[in-house]
């Protein structure tokens, strides 16, 4: 049985390419991270991260073109494979892959709006605060 399930964060936007018919692939890099913790000996061990290569097929891969963005938390599910390739120097690569079945948005939509919306009003703030330094107040 190959099945493979991860929590992760998303680690860019998703490269997404057509092909055939509208059929679409989309590609991008999910961190999994492996919490740290203290041995009885006060040794401490640190976090470990991952990263994966995700790929997904099709509609899934449609879904994650809208929905999908970098540092979103989501759980995927699917199957490992391996695959290689000659490099320029003519070395061979190996890669592997997460073929993902199966999606599920975990960070909450309002938690990314909420991201968006301060960061635009962190801005508004920056240009008020410019404006009233520039003007010469009379008191």
């Amino acid at each position: 049985m190959n099945k493979v399930i991860l929590i992760g964060n998303v680690g860019k936007e998703p490269d997404v390419k057509y092909y055939d018919a509208d059929q679409a692939v989309a590609q991008f890099p999910l961190a999994t991270t492996e919490r740290g913790y203290v041995l009885q000996n006060g040794t401490r061990v640190p976090d470990r991260t991952d990263w994966h290569n995700i790929v997904m097929w099709r509609d899934l891969a449609k879904i994650a073109e809208r929905y999908v963005h970098k540092g979103d938390k989501i759980y995927v599910e699917g199957r490992i494979r391996y695959r290689y390739y000659d490099d320029k120097k003519g070395q061979r690569r190996f890669i592997a892959e997460i073929y993902a079945d199966n999606m599920e948005l975990l960070t909450p939509k309002q938690a990314s709006t909420t991201v968006q919306n301060n960061q635009a009003q962190d801005n508004t703030r920056t240009k008020i605060k410019a404006d009233v330094d520039n003007d010469t107040l009379p008191f």
